[in-house]
């Protein structure tokens, strides 16, 4: 049976038991962003097992596109070298959300293995946890398990409920016991029953888990019975699809087996067995299913996982010897295998190739140079020693090669990493780093009062008590006349540089006291620094001040940066959900924004984003902010990323379709953001791209400035502008008629020049001639067309033609067929063009060069013929 009929015949199965088919969820789970993939079947439902949202169904089945390969569930240094480890995997599944319960569950497991799949009832074991009666006299009494293959597993670490057989979701939520199916191989495979000494063995081996949510653990320990019990299973396909195929790995199976071979024609390995073409089978799917759910290589997060796989996948290409990229190839083999029940992959295979081919393009000469690097460093390790923190960090730090790739490749030869050594060489780099950078004068401070009251958001005026001062980075009791320093208030209006917009500048008043703000940072979290100098009065500890933002320039910023949250969410309506932030500059004159994408954008894409974003600051919808709880924000649909810090409550802004976590300072409503344009569009980076746009009156400057140079185009054209197009376009084909006319003109001009020219050769040999000459003022193109007449006129011959123009000496020389065998074109318009500080080249009867030494010319030029004669001698 097939991998795909092993999949559908599931899916069928339960369907007709009454099961909602639920489509695969992404690989980054929507309702969860403290979790780095989807890594069980159940995720996509885990709001329903915790009755935060309803869905029209009760039951539901699903295969469930998983990954672990990172944070806690991570199998990535397994993959290739276990039966049964996987970054990516499929999870069939059934669920109840308090619909039926274990007894509806036992049988319909069991009717699926041995009367659909057809496995024997002897070849199948079931444990169930020491305290569920219930399940295990299902299995015994109406099922008909044989006591001895029914195995009571206990609490095995150390606490009540601490047991392989009892699930729980979390600390506290819905939990309860679990009962598990295994497959005995035979007494042929070595191994004990679950819950022997040998239970690791591959004897017995977990197909299927039965969890039974009954129970609602509070944080006091109490496990009260949940009103409406739930049913979460889990069967891993690639599991069962090797049972059912009788082969005693996964990678025995039709899916793998295909992958397999593509891997080996594409690196040209022959051993079909060889761990490295498990890994690369693997990590093909794992890779394009992610960048299918919009996760692309990059240095954190998801994008850091991705990259390690892809990197650990074109290392084992490299250790069968493939160095040229090939990984990319194999998407079309995955796409052969699982298009049918995965669509998506099919629709989105030109973009997974691509996204990969860049991957092993910019990898392939960090992975070749640091191969060399390592197993030189490696020769010198004996068996079982000990590769050295500092050869980790140089490996990282000067050639580019990942730790984790390093170890991987140790770890195959027996040696260990010296990973706290390369710690401390890190340290250590960050710390002369540190010591070697400019830091702004508010970074070390000491200060240890009370944190500042922001009163920014609803005011740009305010009034606030002087509770330090410094000059020079160092604490005093009061700033005179003229001095530099840092101002920190109890209270201010004043917004510190944070979240990629700028501080706010302005002034500090009290009668003669004006102290000028440049910029505004926090020394410390929570801690407002007021740079600036104090231009008139002494201010010292314990004044009050009135305090007043430059309100043109904050409102341009605030425009700025509400624009940037609508562009953000627009850019993922445009290109998809991949697109995330990776930084930001937002000040009055433009807002700067970096994003995860992997391609520039189009022409088109541009103006749908300035589309989209315009027609929200039409809206004119009113802007809000909330606090709120994290989990409540992300539950409303709040955007949060992945390895971003949140506190337990969080700011929730709303602008038009755009729902963020931002603590910095906007407009009132959409419409004031005035307008929209997006000015530069490029890549910085790896995966990176970067947008700079404007808005309000830096906007209206530009399309004034625009349509001044338009207006002046226009004049000069003696067009309307909405006719400049088409008179530019009527233009360039002027030019391009005439300069074809110029060029025929030039080419009968020489035509006569060679008729001329053709008398002045002398004679070599025979009836081959030689002829030298200068046609300045002929451009290359046409020296070309010339050096070909002579050719012709002198039927057997050796021509050099020179032309100078603007300081710079063109060259061409030709020889006819039948001198080819003594002289070539390209040796000598070679050894001529040196002569004049220059090179040249190209085939042996017509080739090209040029100089600047114009001095040198004519004798390069009269030295010619004996350079000539010296090799039809020869």
């Amino acid at each position: 049976m097939k991998t795909s009929e092993i999949r559908q015949k599931f899916l069928s199965f339960f369907e007709s038991r009454g099961h909602h088919i639920v489509p695969s969820s992404s690989l980054v789970p929507g309702n969860d962003p403290t979790l780095l993939f989807t890594n069980a079947g159940m995720v996509q439902f885990k709001d329903v097992f915790t009755g935060k949202e309803t869905r029209p169904y009760k039951r539901a089945t699903s295969s469930q596109r998983c990954v672990r390969a990172g944070g806690k569930h991570n199998d990535l240094e397994n993959v290739g070298y276990t039966a049964r480890h996987h970054t990516f995997f499929e999870m069939l599944g059934n669920f109840s959300f308090g619909d039926y319960f274990k007894r509806e569950a036992i049988h319909n497991a069991w009717e699926l293995l041995t009367t659909v799949y057809k496995l024997p009832a002897e070849k199948l074991w079931v444990t169930v946890y020491q305290e569920d009666d219930e399940a295990y006299d299902i299995w015994a009494r109406e099922i008909g398990v044989p006591v001895e293959r029914i195995v009571r597993i206990g609490d095995n670490k150390g606490a009540r409920y601490a047991s392989d057989n009892f699930w729980q979701m979390a600390d506290t939520g819905p939990c309860g016991p679990c009962s598990e199916i295994f497959y005995d191989h035979g007494p042929e495979i070595w191994g004990g029953p679950p819950g022997s000494p040998e239970e690791d063995g591959d004897r017995y081996i977990e197909i299927w888990n039965l969890v039974f949510m009954q129970f609602e653990r509070d944080a006091a320990g109490n496990m009260p019975s949940l009103p409406k019990p739930c049913v979460d299973t889990g069967m891993g396909l690639e599991r069962i699809a090797a049972v059912l195929q009788h082969v005693h790995s996964n990678y025995g199976i039709d899916l793998f087996q295909a992958l397999i071979k593509a891997a080996a024609r594409e690196t040209g390995a022959s051993d079909l067995g060889d761990n490295s073409l498990k890994v690369i089978a693997d990590h093909i799917r794992a890779c394009s299913f992610l960048v299918v759910d919009g996760v692309i290589p990059g240095n954190e997060g998801r994008g850091y996982v991705l990259r390690r796989i892809v990197r650990r996948a074109l290392r084992h290409g490299y250790k069968l010897g493939q160095s040229q990229p090939f990984f990319h190839r194999l998407v079309a083999d995955l796409v052969a295998q699982m298009g049918s029940a995965y669509p998506e992959l099919a629709k989105n295979q030109a973009r997974v190739e691509q996204v990969l081919k860049q991957e092993e393009e910019r990898f392939s000469e960090t992975l070749e140079h640091g191969m060399k690097i390592l197993d030189a460093a490696l020769a010198g390790v004996p068996d079982k020693g000990v590769l050295d923190g500092q050869t980790l960090f140089t490996l990282y730090d000067t050639y580019g090669f990942p730790v984790d790739l390093t170890a991987d490749i140790c770890r195959e030869r027996s040696i260990e990493v010296d990973l706290d050594g390369f710690e401390l060489s890190m340290t250590r780099q960050r710390e002369q780093a540190r010591a070697a950078g400019k830091f702004k004068a508010a970074e070390g401070l000491r200060y240890q009062g009370a944190q500042t009251r922001f009163d920014g958001y609803e005011h740009v005026q305010g009034r606030g008590q002087v509770v330090a001062l410094y000059v020079g980075g160092t604490a005093v009791d009061s700033v005179a006349d003229g001095q530099e320093a840092i101002v920190v208030l109890d209270a201010t209006p004043f917004y510190a540089e944070s979240g990629g917009q700028v501080g706010d500048t302005g002034t500090l008043n009290a009668g003669a006291v004006c102290f000028q703000v440049s910029d505004t940072q926090k020394i410390q979290n929570g801690v407002f620094g007021h740079h600036g100098r104090l231009s008139g009065g002494s201010l010292k500890v314990g004044d009050s001040l009135d305090a007043r933002v430059d309100t043109e320039r904050r409102a341009r910023t605030m425009r700025n940066h509400s624009a940037t949250h609508l562009m953000h969410k627009a850019l993922r309506q445009v290109l998809g959900n991949h697109v995330q932030q990776r930084g930001s500059l937002v000040d009055p004159d433009k807002t700067r924004f970096d994003f995860a994408h992997d391609a520039p954008l189009s022409a088109q894409q541009i103006v749908q984003v300035e589309q989209i974003v315009n027609a929200e600051v039409l809206a004119n919808q009113a802007v809000s902010a909330r606090v709120m709880a994290y989990d409540e924000a992300v539950k409303g649909g709040a955007m949060a990323l992945f390895g971003e810090k949140y506190g337990d409550t969080v700011r929730v802004l709303d602008i038009g379709f755009s729902r963020e976590l931002c603590g910095g300072t906007h407009v009132s409503r959409t419409g004031d953001i005035g307008l929209f344009k997006i000015l530069s569009e490029g890549g910085v980076a790896a995966g990176v791209r970067r947008i700079e746009a404007i808005t309000g009156d830096n906007a209206l400057r530009w399309v004034q400035q625009v349509n001044a140079t338009l207006q002046h185009a226009a004049g000069l054209m003696k067009s309307q502008p909405s006719e400049l197009a088409e008179r530019i376009v009527l233009l360039q084909g002027q030019l391009k008629a005439a300069e074809h006319d110029i060029d025929q003109a030039r080419g009968k001009l020489a035509s006569l020049a060679g008729q001329d020219l053709a008398g002045q050769a002398v004679t070599l040999s025979g009836d081959s001639k030689l002829l030298v000459a200068r046609m300045n003022g002929t451009d290359p193109k046409a020296l070309r067309g010339l050096v070909d007449q002579l050719k012709d006129r002198l039927k057997s011959g050796v021509v050099l033609l020179a032309a100078e123009a603007d300081g710079k000496i063109s060259l061409v020389a030709g020889v006819t067929a039948d001198l080819l065998d003594r002289v070539k074109a390209g040796d000598l318009v070679g050894a001529v063009a040196a002569q004049v500080g220059g090179k040249g080249g190209g085939r042996p009867d017509m080739a090209m060069g040029g100089g600047a030494n114009l001095a040198a010319l004519s004798g390069a030029m009269s030295g010619v013929e004996a350079w000539v004669r010296g090799r039809m001698d020869a």
